[in-house]
């Protein structure tokens, strides 16, 4: 697989995704946009994976990128690609086909459980998701789905936590990619959010939930392994 990453912030790095990459031997390259802002061709790539970042996909005067970066997502799924959004990413996806992202009715940042709907127990690549667990979350925003679209997971603070598109296209707003040194990162750049709120847990809970990045790292493997064995062409 030749796979692009872009990344939108230093400290929201790719995680367990890179460790994948690598011991899957397939191909990276990247658009770094807190570096430049330079984006491949669509035939350099097969896949593409949008991570996450404290902006919001309405912030274009702010980060200009943001415009150049929708247009460029929404091709990359016309051409056929696979693409994966990740909290802010998955944003970016339902943002480029004009689906409404909005400020949540809460902030959910920390450890927060998810429930699988029923409509994921039909879907290929989440039918071995277990109907609950406890993922890592930090975002305001959430978005719609439009008629016709599934939702494939849910959470208390946020109905819509999941979604697949023409099959290749998957947006997930929780954060499966997470190791115990970029849960730090996190918490260090954006400890000026970690306030006293309904679904906002604290430095030292999120440390403590290190323990489930085992879980959810091994999660993503088998949905990236599913996802490259439905979709990806052999070498």
């Amino acid at each position: 697989m030749k796979i692009h990453i872009i990344q939108h912030v230093e400290y929201e790095n790719p995680g367990f995704i890179e460790d994948w990459i690598i011991e899957k031997k397939h191909s990276v390259s990247y658009t770094k946009f807190y570096k430049d802002s330079e984006l491949p061709k669509l035939d350099e790539f097969n896949w593409l994976i949008v991570l996450g970042g404290p902006m919001g996909v309405y912030d274009e005067k702010k980060f200009p990128w943001l415009s150049k970066e929708k247009t460029f997502i929404k091709q990359a799924i016309e051409n056929d690609k696979i693409v994966l959004g990740i909290c802010l990413g998955a944003q970016l996806i339902a943002s480029s086909f004009g689906w409404r992202v909005y400020p949540n009715l809460y902030k959910e940042i920390g450890w927060f459980k998810i429930t699988m709907t029923v409509e994921s127990k039909y879907n290929n690549l989440f039918n071995f998701f277990p109907e609950e667990l406890v993922v890592f979350h930090w975002h305001g925003d959430t978005f719609e789905l439009p008629k016709g679209l599934t939702n494939i997971a849910q959470s208390e603070a946020c109905k819509n936590q999941a979604f697949v598109y023409k099959e290749k296209v998957i947006g997930l707003q929780f954060h499966l990619e997470v190791t115990p040194q970029s849960l730090q990162n996190m918490i260090t750049n954006g400890e000026d959010e970690l306030v006293e709120d309904k679904y906002i847990h604290t430095e030292e809970q999120i440390l403590n939930g290190k323990r489930y990045c085992r879980q959810n790292n091994n999660l993503l493997r088998n949905l990236l392994d599913k996802i490259a064995n439905n979709f990806g062409e052999e070498k």
